[in-house]
C-alpha cells in the first residue's frame, strides 16, 4: 500500500473515475506523501445494471489511504461532480472544499442523508486561493451550464496543474461572470506543467454557442405557441431556468416549476444572489387555477426518467398537472448518450396525446455546456501546458483529444484511463502503475460493486428468465410428493403450465434414472435435477433460463 505514495518529489495524477466515460467523475493528485481529490459524482443506471439508478466509482484505491487524503475540492454542483459525496464520504472523513452555490446544493444532499453535521464544507470565494496540505490551491472562473463552474490551479514545487472541470467560453452566460481570460493568460505565461480538461464535445467543430442567443430563440418560439406550454431543461441549468422565466413573463404568462429538483436548485442559486430579479414561481399545485394560455411550466425530466415530472404529465399520471391536445412541450437540453430509447419513449407519448413536440432539431432552443474545437483551441493558446491529459470523454473522445492537443503544440499528450497511476513530474509524463478502479452501484441502501454476482445474476434473469424446481424427498432420495416447477418470465398460459407439467415428468424421470447411491447425495440429485429442466427448456424452445432447484431431504 504504501509503495504507491507520491515521493516528496514526484507529482502523481490518478483519475478513477471520469477517464474513458462521461460522467462520474474522481480524480486524485499526490505529492509529498499526500493526496488531493478533485470531484466525486456519480453517474445512472442503464440497462445492463437492472435495478440500479446510481452508479459512482469505486474509491478503493483512496478509501485504503484515507489518513493521507487532504481534502477533495469540488469544480461545480453538476451531478457527475458532487453527486457521490453523501455515499462515500463516511468512507474518506476528509474536509470539502466548494464555492458558495455549490456549497448550498451539497449541503441539501448531506442534509438528505444526514451528514450536514459531520461533512463540514470550506467555501472558497469566487477566483480563490487555499493551502490544502502541500498543495496551493487557486479557482478561475469558467462559464458552464450552471452558476460557479471553476477550473482548479493545483501548485506544488513540481509545478503548476490546470484542472478544467467542466467549461466552456460563453462570451454571454447571463448567470454569473464571463470566463475569466486574464487569469488563464497570466497562469500560461508563469508556465504550465500540465492541463487536465474537458473532451465531450471534441468532435464538435466550431464553438458551443451562448446561452443568450437560446434566450433570443425562445423569447420568439413562444410567442408563437398557443395554449399550455411545458419546456423539459435541467434543473442545474439556472441560466436557462431565468430565460424561461423572463420569456414567460414577456408573453404574459405565469412560470410554474414542475419537479423538486427544480426548487431545490432556484432555492440555492436565490441564497447566493441568483434569480433574485424574477416573479415569484408558481407551485406546480396551483397550475390548475390559471388559464392554459397563461402558463408556462419548467419541468424536470427531459431524459425521459421514469419518475420524473414530464414522464409521469405524458402518461397522464401526474396527480396536479395535464397536458392536451393543442399544448406544447420544448425539449431545451440535450440528449445524454444512453437515454435515447427512454427520451423517444417520453416524445412519442407526448405527441399521442396529440401535444406538439419541440426539439433542437426544430428549433435553437439548446447550447451545450462543454468546449467545441474552436474553444480547446483557444484553451490551449492561452494557457500552453506541456502535457495535456483529456478526461470526461469516452475512449473515442479522449483519444481524439489527444491528437488535437498534439495539433495545438503542446509537447506531451497522453490518454489517461481509470485506474492509470500517472507521474506528471520529475520527467516526462509517463504512467508508473495500474490500481484497482471499478464501480460502484446503489443497490437500494447499499453500495455493491457493479459487477457484482448478484447484480450479473439479475441481468441474466431479465433476459434469460427461471425456471424454479422445489423438490421433498426421503432419505434415499425418493420423492415424497411430485415437484413443484414454477416459471418466472418465460411463457404465457396455456403454454407456460403444459411446460410445467411436461418438466415436472422430466424431472421425476431423471431422479428415477439415478443410481440410489447419487439419489442420496443432495448436490448430485440438485445437479440432475436442474439438467433435466433446463435441456427440457432448451429442446423445447430453444431458450436456456436460469434453473434453480430447492430441494428438501426428511
Amino acid at each position: 500500500m504504501n509503495s504507491l505514495s507520491p515521493r516528496d518529489d514526484e507529482l502523481l495524477f490518478l483519475p478513477l473515475g471520469g477517464s474513458g466515460e462521461i460522467g462520474m467523475n474522481l480524480n486524485l493528485y499526490g505529492h509529498a506523501g499526500k493526496w488531493l481529490m478533485v470531484d466525486l459524482g456519480i453517474s445512472f443506471g442503464d440497462d445492463s445494471v437492472p435495478g440500479i439508478d446510481v452508479v459512482m466509482p469505486d474509491p478503493q484505491f483512496i478509501d485504503q489511504r484515507s489518513d493521507d487524503l487532504v481534502g477533495i475540492v469540488l469544480t461545480h454542483a453538476h451531478e457527475d461532480h458532487i453527486g457521490a459525496v453523501p455515499y462515500l464520504w463516511p468512507r474518506l472523513r476528509c474536509p470539502l472544499y466548494a464555492t458558495p452555490f455549490t456549497a448550498s446544493v451539497l449541503k441539501r444532499k448531506l442534509a438528505e442523508a444526514g451528514l450536514e453535521r459531520e461533512a463540514k464544507i470550506t467555501i472558497i470565494p469566487m477566483s480563490g486561493k487555499s493551502t490544502i496540505g502541500p498543495f496551493e490551491v487557486e479557482l478561475i472562473t469558467l462559464t458552464h451550464s450552471i452558476p460557479e463552474p471553476n477550473a482548479v490551479v493545483i501548485r506544488t514545487p513540481l509545478g503548476a496543474v490546470l484542472h478544467t472541470g467542466d467549461w466552456k467560453l460563453d462570451p454571454e452566460p447571463l448567470v454569473g461572470p464571463t470566463t475569466d481570460e486574464v487569469a488563464l493568460r497570466a497562469l500560461g505565461q508563469g508556465g504550465v506543467l500540465a492541463m487536465i480538461c474537458d473532451s465531450t464535445n471534441v468532435f464538435v467543430e466550431g464553438t458551443s454557442g451562448s446561452e443568450a442567443d437560446v434566450r433570443a430563440s425562445l423569447m420568439e418560439l413562444v410567442g408563437r405557441l398557443d395554449n399550455r406550454v411545458a419546456i423539459g431543461c435541467f434543473a442545474s441549468n439556472l441560466a436557462r431556468v431565468e430565460t424561461i422565466a423572463k420569456v414567460a413573463e414577456a408573453h404574459g404568462r405565469h412560470c410554474a416549476l414542475v419537479g423538486r429538483s427544480l426548487w431545490r436548485m432556484v432555492e440555492a442559486a436565490q441564497e447566493n444572489g441568483y434569480l433574485t430579479d424574477l416573479p415569484p414561481f408558481v407551485d406546480e399545485h396551483d397550475v390548475g387555477y390559471f388559464p392554459r394560455e397563461n402558463v408556462l411550466m419548467i419541468c424536470t425530466g427531459s431524459q425521459g426518467e421514469p419518475r420524473s415530472a414530464l414522464t409521469r404529465i405524458a402518461r397522464g399520471e401526474h396527480p396536479h398537472v395535464t397536458l392536451e391536445p393543442g399544448d406544447s412541450v420544448i425539449f431545451s437540453s440535450r440528449v445524454i448518450p444512453g437515454n435515447e430509447l427512454s427520451i423517444n419513449r417520453l416524445q412519442n407519448d407526448l405527441t399521442r396525446r396529440g401535444i406538439e413536440v419541440i426539439t433542437d432539431r426544430d428549433e435553437h432552443v439548446h447550447v451545450s455546456g462543454h468546449p467545441a474545437r474552436d474553444e480547446l483551441a483557444e484553451m490551449y493558446h492561452w494557457v500552453r501546458p506541456r502535457v495535456a491529459l483529456p478526461v470526461h470523454g469516452e475512449a473515442r473522445h479522449i483519444q481524439e483529444h489527444v491528437k488535437f492537443a498534439k495539433a495545438c503544440q503542446v509537447p506531451e499528450a497522453l490518454a489517461p484511463e481509470n485506474g492509470m497511476l500517472i507521474r506528471l513530474a520529475p520527467g516526462p509524463v509517463e504512467t508508473v502503475a495500474r490500481v484497482p478502479s471499478g464501480r460502484l452501484a446503489l443497490d437500494g441502501k447499499a453500495l455493491v460493486p457493479a459487477d457484482s454476482e448478484a447484480i450479473r445474476h439479475r441481468h441474466r434473469m431479465s433476459f434469460n428468465g427461471v425456471i424454479l424446481v422445489s423438490l421433498v424427498v426421503d432419505h434415499a432420495g425418493k420423492p415424497l410428493v411430485p415437484a413443484k416447477v414454477s416459471l418466472d418470465g418465460l411463457l404465457d398460459e396455456p403454454a407456460a403450465g403444459e411446460a410445467v407439467a411436461a418438466i415436472a415428468e422430466e424431472v421425476a424421470d431423471a431422479m428415477e434414472g439415478m443410481p440410489r447411491t447419487k439419489r442420496g447425495d443432495d448436490s448430485e440429485l440438485a445437479e440432475a435435477v436442474r439438467l433435466a429442466a433446463r435441456r427440457w427448456f432448451h429442446r423445447t424452445y430453444d431458450k436456456k433460463p436460469i434453473t434453480k432447484v430447492h430441494l428438501i431431504r426428511v
